[in-house]
């Protein structure tokens, strides 16, 4: 009976110069991996494409030495992965398809109903940091922003409970968004699962 070598093992002889290993390990993990991506990109030309991208980047990590997720390779890998759709995404100034009803949610990232015990980890410290980033907000952006997404009220709802216009209330969510993603882009934050 052949033996099954964990991830960490296998990530360890494909640096020592076993080429076989990382073969076994994108075998492994490549339907995980490319249906998460087709999630995203729903177009399986692009899906491959971004697949291909993110083995090359977690080659050129490994051979240079600068792996040291310490048994995370799947989440380490998917992190490349998800880094790839959102720089795809920028380059041609389009947003990912979420389907929540044309409003964009920064949370529905973190809606994942097939969660296992390490996505529940990772599901966790995103949404630590997430709070984390929002406390940073000013208090009448913070006020609108978790309204809106944790007590889900409309922004004339917002406006009335505040007792500013409705497009106060809008200008306050469109600045805390801004500002949210100022602070993901400069301390260089992944919030994914």
């Amino acid at each position: 009976m052949k033996q099954i070598l964990q991830d960490s093992v296998l990530v360890s002889n494909y640096i020592k110069g076993d080429e076989c290993a990382l073969g076994t390990l994108i075998e492994r993990h490549k339907q995980r991996i490319y249906s998460f991506i087709y999630s995203k990109i729903l177009d399986r030309d692009l899906t491959e494409d971004i697949f291909q991208d993110t083995f090359i980047k977690v080659i050129k990590t490994l051979k240079k030495g600068n792996y040291n997720e310490e048994g995370k390779f799947l989440p380490w890998v998917m992190r490349i992965s998800h880094n790839l759709v959102i720089d795809h995404f920028r380059k041609n100034n389009r947003m990912p398809k979420y389907d929540n009803k044309g409003d964009f949610n920064i949370f529905s990232v973190l809606s994942d109903t097939d969660l296992n015990a390490e996505n529940r980890i990772i599901k966790t410290q995103v949404e630590t940091d997430v709070r984390r980033l929002v406390d940073e907000l000013p208090n009448d952006q913070k006020e609108v922003l978790l309204m809106r997404m944790y007590q889900e009220l409309s922004f004339k709802e917002i406006s009335e409970k505040t007792g500013v216009s409705i497009n106060t209330a809008l200008g306050r969510m469109r600045y805390a968004l801004i500002n949210l993603r100022k602070v993901i882009e400069k301390h260089n934050i992944v919030l994914t699962n």
